[in-house]
């Protein structure tokens, strides 16, 4: 894991707000997302974040293993 589980917490709480103002600022741009669109790139961001998270740090999963 690249990050702790307190940090990965912290970056998920952080999200949310975060997603929730970019809807915000999308619209005073004259870009509409809709409440499904929104949690749908919500949902995108927390999946790559895991991701991120999860994969080793060097892409070898056999060091570990080994």
């Amino acid at each position: 894991m690249r990050i702790s589980k307190g940090g990965l917490l912290v970056i998920m709480a952080f999200l949310a707000p975060l997603i929730v103002e970019l809807r915000t600022v999308l619209s005073w741009i004259g870009i509409r997302l809709s409440a499904g669109g929104t949690v749908a790139l919500g949902g995108a961001l927390v999946l790559a974040v895991l991701i991120w998270a999860l994969w080793p740090p060097n892409g070898d999963t056999e060091a570990k293993l080994a």
